[in-house]
């Protein structure tokens, strides 16, 4: 560890009040490297601790980054950042994780893997410990998290909220991972996945944590919204853009059956499955334009990689395009629902005929809601600054 050039190896501790464990997880780091000729250093990033953590990471001799800016993300970028290994593992200051696993993950990364990550779950080969992981994190959380991501996102991990991972300094640079929060540890493994990173898995064990006078900064619910609403985020195509273009198509459809008076099994759609379908493509209509904006944030943000078939579509749509749609999708619904209030004056404002509901009324109200959710999305894909000239 002596020129910051020879450097091959960084392994970066967060810490937030981990007076009880800091010192003995520095140590099995620094053995680690020692036992194992590899040539590395490390690195704790404080949080801001109050119950001596900073006197006692100060003592070790380690490289000590005080962050101001509170959050798990921002504690472990500025760790990161300051790194001078090649080869980057964080795992949290809490004596969970065994440092001894550290050459598991250097090999991996000397064979060419962009990201290593470690799994404690038994379904990826890893092992818990006896209280090492609460039941609903084990049993629930973590479990349901690695479906969505192997669903959506083609990930191979069985463990995504692993805290010990590793990574070349080159795919962190890549990445421009930007959340600050427990977010951080999401936007890493998705983004690797969307860029078609290398990414492998390696089994570990999870001990019960060391703290005696501090807890868990984890909160079970709070923390999986979050990571759930930072999944969304990430995949409008099958959350919104799929289910809304099936249910669009399924409203467009019924719709025109009962239009037509097509019959099934000798029955006629009527009245309420108008309504029906009238609903459906609301809904459908504004998920697929709600897919759309979200994905373009995301490319916008930096989230994800830019989308050749959104960036065709931006290409052709500007402001003026989406407000000439709106307006005339508007124009031919109250230009219908015009010729509904002559109609029924002619009929001293009574009830209008069945076949002139289903098959003007309904129709004009349905454009014009479609109309004005075009015009809506035109003015908001403007405001993001998403037309492309």
């Amino acid at each position: 560890m002596s020129n910051e050039n020879k450097i091959e190896f960084s392994i970066v501790i967060p810490c937030l009040n981990e007076a009880d464990t800091i010192e003995i997880c520095i140590k099995k780091a620094e053995d680690s490297l020692l036992k194992n000729n590899i040539s590395g250093e490390v690195i704790v990033a404080d949080n801001g601790s109050t119950d001596g953590s900073q006197e006692i990471i100060k003592k070790t001799g380690v490289k000590l980054i005080n962050v101001s800016e509170k959050g798990y993300g921002s504690v472990l970028i500025a760790g990161i950042n300051s790194a001078h290994g090649k080869y980057i593992l964080f795992a949290d200051g809490d004596d969970s994780y065994d440092f001894n696993e550290v050459p598991n993950f250097y090999k991996k990364l000397k064979e060419g893997f962009d990201l290593v990550m470690g799994c404690r779950l038994p379904s990826g080969g890893g092992k818990l410990m006896p209280g090492a992981m609460p039941f609903l994190h084990k049993w629930v959380g973590n479990p349901f998290f690695s479906y969505i991501l192997r669903l959506w996102f083609e990930s191979p991990i069985h463990d995504v909220h692993c805290g010990m991972r590793a990574f070349t300094k080159d795919f962190y640079e890549m990445l421009k991972l930007r959340c600050t929060g427990m977010e951080f540890a999401s936007e890493m493994l998705i983004k690797a996945c969307v860029y078609n990173s290398k990414i492998t898995e390696i089994p570990i064990t999870l001990h019960k944590d060391g703290r005696i006078n501090s807890k868990s900064h984890l909160k079970t619910f709070k923390d999986g919204w979050r990571h759930l609403r930072f999944y969304l985020l990430f995949s409008p195509k099958w959350l919104f853009l799929i289910p809304g273009m099936i249910i669009f198509i399924f409203g467009l459809l019924s719709s025109v059956i009962v239009v037509l008076k097509i019959k099934f099994f000798n029955c006629e759609l009527g009245l309420n499955a108008m309504l029906f379908s009238a609903g459906a493509m609301f809904c459908g209509y504004q998920s697929i334009l709600f897919a759309m904006l979200a994905k373009a944030y995301a490319v916008n943000q930096g989230l994800l990689p830019e989308n050749v078939s959104l960036k065709k579509f931006w290409n052709i749509f500007n402001l003026e395009k989406g407000l000439c749609v709106g307006f005339g999708l508007g124009l031919m619904g109250l230009l219908l629902f015009i010729f509904t209030i002559f109609k029924w004056l002619t009929i001293d404002l009574t009830l209008l005929e069945y076949d002139y509901t289903v098959n003007i009324l309904i129709p004009a109200l349905i454009l014009t809601v479609i109309g004005f959710q075009t015009i809506l999305f035109s003015f908001f894909a403007s405001i993001l600054g998403l037309e492309k000239k």
